[in-house]
């Protein structure tokens, strides 16, 4: 029996490369490097490097002054990480339903809500490309201008992502969250992005990333080693060696996201006419960072099935209304967003990676449509 994990990263010699030439250069600031290419690379002002995808989004919340009592729009189907670090400030995560097709944030539902519940306290709206599919932002910039609110792009399923010939995190976002990850669960290596073209917000991440400390600048007079705090921040500054590692996958990110691709017209191909499960339904540019399938019933005994035969699954993502900390917290009903509930009942992650291969895919295609051709 094969054993087919969900992901594994695809490291190279280039990867190799870059490792050792941090452990030989150990005084050079590869970090600025990132920092510049990923500027270039989205077409954007500002680029600041955090220790991960989370981090990054912490530290736009800290630049931005976040309050206890401040309200910020979300996804119910968002990473657990967004209501996370918006509940570390005690704000409140306002969360909203789905499109039942792409998984978007519903934007119908979303300007109910506003309407509803006013925008007093309302700091921003996050909206989040999901599973590698871009989102049509212009109906929530115009929300946004409307209610002068501001717009954060959760893009940590989207680097690399292009959007009518436009690259994701370009735009007119206050700003944009990436994220660079070898590994999910446990990860070889990670950096997070934060982009804006609001120089003030970039100046504050960079400030509070290390713990708001400041020092004397090289051409002061005054020794080197004596600094200044002065704002509350976080340890959110990356090693070299992550940087090295992401930024590798970032110079790579072209062939990484065609092998993904292909990957996923292969599973297309293979499975369009299987019994049971639809495909994912693609209505913008998608770079599949994930394969999501929907299974027409009994999802949970179909995941097991596949991991008898070596296939590793996972889920994207539970809707937040049903974690027990949301749950206790706001006293949500699981009837509350019932498009998050319906689809979270019937969705699957299929593997999809740059490393997979072609004898891989060809066996999770043959134990999908086995397992599938036995239900009735």
């Amino acid at each position: 029996m094969r054993k087919i994990p969900y992901f594994i990263p695809d490291i190279t010699k280039v990867e190799r490369d870059a490792i050792a030439n941090v452990l030989d250069n150990p005084s050079y600031d590869i970090v600025s490097e990132l920092e510049e290419e990923f500027k270039k690379f989205i077409g954007i002002e500002y680029a600041v490097a955090a220790l991960s995808g989370a981090a990054a989004f912490h530290l736009c919340l800290f630049a931005m002054d976040i309050k206890r009592g401040d309200k910020i729009i979300c996804s119910v189907n968002c990473h657990p990480t967004f209501p996370e670090m918006i509940r570390h400030f005690d704000a409140e995560p306002i969360f909203i339903d789905i499109e039942e097709d792409t998984f978007f944030m519903s934007y119908e539902k979303c300007k109910e809500t506003i309407e509803r519940i006013g925008v007093k306290k309302l700091r921003a709206i996050i909206v989040s490309h999901t599973a590698g599919q871009a989102m049509d932002l212009e109906p929530f910039f115009a929300l946004a201008d409307t209610y002068n609110i501001k717009i954060i792009e959760d893009a940590t399923m989207a680097l690399g992502l292009m959007h009518n010939g436009i690259r994701i995190g370009s735009q007119q976002t206050f700003a944009s969250i990436f994220n660079i990850v070898l590994d999910a669960t446990h990860p070889v290596a990670q950096t997070g992005i934060l982009t804006t073209h609001n120089e003030e917000l970039a100046k504050q991440a960079i400030l509070l990333r290390y713990h708001g400390i400041v020092s004397e600048k090289t051409t002061s007079t005054t020794p080197q080693y004596l600094y200044d705090v002065v704002g509350i921040g976080n340890k959110y500054n990356v090693s070299y060696l992550d940087v090295a590692l992401c930024l590798s996958q970032l110079r790579r990110i072209d062939y990484i996201i065609k092998r993904r691709i292909e990957i996923a017209q292969y599973y297309n191909a293979t499975l369009k006419d299987a019994p049971h499960i639809e495909i994912p339904i693609i209505k913008s540019d998608h770079i599949f960072l994930h394969y999501i399938i929907k299974l027409d019933k009994n999802r949970d005994h179909f995941a097991k099935k596949l991991k008898e035969c070596g296939i590793q699954v996972a889920l994207h993502f539970v809707p937040s209304h049903l974690l027990t900390y949301y749950k206790c917290k706001y006293k949500y009903k699981i009837s509350d967003f019932p498009i998050a509930l319906k689809n979270y009942q019937q969705i699957l992650s299929l593997p999809i990676y740059s490393a997979m291969q072609q004898e891989d895919v060809d066996y999770v295609c043959k134990q999908v449509l086995h397992l599938t051709n036995l239900r009735v």
